[in-house]
């Protein structure tokens, strides 16, 4: 309850007006501790010290204090949260893993490796992207430049044809006019015969044009009014007349048969027909086939230059960030010698007043074909999402025990203990 817990009425004894908890902390003014005592108004004891204290009444009502103040009993829970490790033998088995082992020391070290960590991990992504395209090109060079030349051809066929945007369609409809040429010669020169009458003049053949007039003198000379007034009607069609029969005339030499032009039309069409067969349904979409294949070509580079470029890339990347693998590496050595004197203190207050823990950073070597292989100072090492280190804690029971791994020379309880001990000066450490 002095941290926030909930505060119950059983717990005051009977006959007594209320219960009172207090807890001292000493040695926990980390900077996010202060802040939360300083925003509280609370101060810390002369001695440096932190007192906390709550109480409860026998009706219920509680109330909590930190620093000499009154604050809520939210307060003194997210005091709770920065202080106190709740732990148990189940948690010793985080330990076991190596990169709980690191993590412990990336949080214990903060800035100092959280910045060089995340320099390297940019560096690292797009090295990586680097390194997977040039394998991919390499490795499938034989297929793309297969691909490529197949485009090439593809595009060469098209060019030499030089098909236009809707060209397709208009040889269609040049190819059914010169086909049926004598047939529309044949209809435009019988109607403008219709309209004209014979060519040689024959009476016997009159056209439209010689009946309308034919009307209208017959009319004229009627000698009833209203026959002669009924010619006055026949002006419209006898003008028409006049004027589609030389239409009729000129159109009808338009469509002379000109075989050489068929066949000419018919042999381009056929050119086109060869591309629409291969590529899409109309010369539309053969040039829009065209325009796919050129943009497809540029991403396939698979030239010695290309691959010379993205070789010289890989490298460069792969400097880069093995200076950022370096730092990282000091930095983490420097941290490990502060987190391992800090549990070693912690742990002579758990009843391991003999044992010292030592915490080591080592480089990961990089295996036979490894694809995160990376050159640090002249050693091959695993480059890993995490950088290039492996951190291990060792535990020495007493001064003359070799270091050992912690899960080999401790057993289940001191395993525990120094988790406890590592959670504790977490909990101290200034968080990034």
């Amino acid at each position: 309850p002095a941290v926030g817990g909930r505060a119950e009425a059983s717990k005051v004894r009977n006959g007594s007006g209320r219960a009172v908890v207090e807890g001292r902390f000493e040695g926990v003014l980390a900077e996010h501790v202060a802040r939360i005592v300083a925003d509280a108004g609370g101060e810390p004891d002369e001695d440096g010290s932190l007192i906390t204290m709550r109480s409860v009444s026998a009706d219920g009502r509680s109330r909590a204090h930190l620093g000499g103040r009154s604050v809520p009993v939210s307060v003194l829970s997210d005091l709770a949260d920065r202080l106190l490790a709740v732990h148990g033998q189940n948690d010793q088995l985080r330990l076991l893993r190596p990169t709980e082992q690191r993590d412990v020391l990336d949080r214990f070290a903060g800035e100092a490796v959280a910045e060089p960590l995340a320099r390297y991990r940019e560096v690292r992504d797009e090295w990586q992207a680097v390194v997977h395209e040039l394998a991919e090109r390499q490795s499938r060079s034989r297929e793309l430049a297969q691909q490529a030349d197949l485009l090439r051809h593809g595009l060469d066929e098209i060019a030499a044809v030089d098909p236009q945007a809707g060209e397709d369609a208009e040889l269609a409809e040049q190819i059914k006019r010169l086909a049926a040429a004598d047939e529309l010669r044949e209809a435009a020169s019988w109607a403008q015969a219709a309209v004209s009458g014979a060519a040689d003049g024959d009476p016997d053949q009159p056209g439209a044009l010689g009946l309308v007039g034919e009307a209208r003198r017959r009319l004229a000379a009627a000698e009833d009014p209203a026959l002669r007034d009924l010619n006055h009607g026949w002006r419209r069609p006898r003008c028409c007349c006049r004027t589609w029969a030389p239409s009729w005339a000129v159109t009808s030499t338009r469509w002379d048969a000109d075989p050489e032009r068929l066949e000419q039309v018919l042999a381009r069409q056929s050119e086109l027909k060869k591309l629409t067969r291969k590529y899409a349904a109309d010369i539309d979409g053969v040039l829009a086939w065209a325009e796919d294949a050129r943009t497809r070509l540029a991403g396939m580079d698979t030239s010695e230059e290309a691959l010379a470029e993205l070789a010289a890339r890989r490298d460069e990347l792969a400097a880069r960030l093995a200076e950022h693998a370096s730092t990282l590496s000091k930095a983490r050595a420097a941290a490990a010698t502060e987190l391992a004197s800090a549990v070693t203190a912690e742990l002579a207050g758990l009843a391991m007043g003999q044992a010292q823990i030592d915490v080591t950073v080592q480089r990961r070597p990089a295996e036979a074909g490894d694809p995160q292989a990376l050159e640090v100072e002249g050693e091959l090492v695993h480059a890993g999402g995490g950088g290039i280190d492996e951190v291990e804690l060792l535990l020495r029971a007493h001064s003359a025990a070799p270091p050992l791994p912690v899960h080999k020379a401790a057993s289940g309880g001191e395993l525990s203990r120094v988790m406890l001990a590592i959670e504790v000066v977490l909990a101290h450490a200034t968080p990034a």
